[in-house]
């Protein structure tokens, strides 16, 4: 938020000049002079609004609106008094550096309000679309009539299949946190292909790569499981043959690096085009990824050759 305001400031201090300079030299001239009174401005603004943020939320919004407004008119007024006691302004204009410290306040003041109140819906809808797409009534089903034809055969694999199941249902339903643990999520994966490979047996063979050293990587919660569960649903399910699965995580400096993997199916098992998805669990994974670390994060997802592939970078420390 810092960049993004200091950008918007320079950004407006470069155009604003463009208007009054006489050349390309005397516009370098005065927008260097103009960034002097501008940045100092800015950046007391952003310490003093970081400062009052606890309390500012327990007001209404437009006392919040009206309060950084005022700190960005005093501001404003500061880097003038900066130039004019340095001397590099001959006048201050004063009634214009408050005025445009209070307009500028209040665009930043509207854009951190639409950001904080845009999260909520946005994690609201996330959760929805990612429960719908965790617990599928055939999925439900599917591994309920496995645990029934294993109760009286196997016990043992039906009561674990059962606990698996249950344990996702806990992690669904429960209250979502901020954050997990990659190595948490990693873990829940590996419960539901514990599930899957009891219902596809040698159709579903699944290779995992871990690096210990990535397991601390915070992630939103719920965010691997559907995308395995993509990998399953359109590689495994339309073969016969079944297909590789492979989750492979790798911490590399600052980064943790999150791929999963999935062969595609011949098309000659096909009796007709095979179905595409509509992308609501990929859009769910990006847009919590962005929620939660902003530009740190990356997403990638698309074929590669006969395999699809999905990569996620996130930042390695919390």
């Amino acid at each position: 938020m810092v960049l993004r305001t200091v950008l918007a400031v320079e950004a407006a201090v470069a155009l604003a000049t463009l208007f009054v300079a006489a050349g390309a030299a005397d516009w370098l001239t005065l927008a260097a002079t103009v960034t002097g009174g501008a940045l100092p401005a800015t950046l007391l603004w952003l310490v003093l609004i970081c400062a009052a943020k606890k309390l500012l939320a327990r007001w209404p919004l437009q006392v919040q609106y009206a309060v950084g407004a005022s700190i960005g008119a005093l501001t404003g007024l500061y880097g003038c008094g900066l130039l004019r006691l340095t001397g590099v302004m001959a006048t201050a204009p004063w009634l214009a550096s408050g005025l445009a410290g209070a307009a500028f306040a209040a665009v930043v003041m509207v854009a951190m309000v639409l950001r904080a109140s845009g999260e909520t819906p946005a994690a609201t809808t996330a959760r929805l679309e990612e429960l719908q797409q965790r617990i599928r009534p055939h999925f439900l089903f599917n591994t309920l009539n496995s645990a029934i034809a294993l109760v009286r055969e196997e016990p043992a694999k039906a009561e674990a299949m059962l606990e698996d199941l249950s344990e996702l249902f806990r992690s669904a339903l429960a209250d979502p946190d901020e954050s997990v643990t990659l190595g948490d999520e990693i873990a829940l994966a590996q419960r539901y292909l514990a599930i899957e490979q009891i219902r596809f047996g040698g159709r579903l063979r699944v290779r995992w790569a871990i690096d210990p050293a990535a397991n601390d990587a915070r992630l939103p919660k719920l965010l691997l499981q559907p995308l395995v569960e993509n990998a399953v649903k359109h590689g495994v399910e339309p073969s016969p043959q079944g297909a590789k699965l492979r989750i492979r995580t790798e911490r590399r400096g600052s980064k943790v690096v999150i791929e999963v993997v999935n062969s595609l199916p011949p098309l000659r098992w096909a009796d007709q085009p095979l179905p595409r998805g509509h992308g609501i669990a990929l859009a769910n994974v990006r847009d919590r990824l962005r929620l939660l670390h902003d530009m740190q994060a990356s997403f990638r997802a698309g074929v590669d050759q006969d395999q699809y592939r999905v990569r996620i970078d996130i930042p390695a420390e919390p």
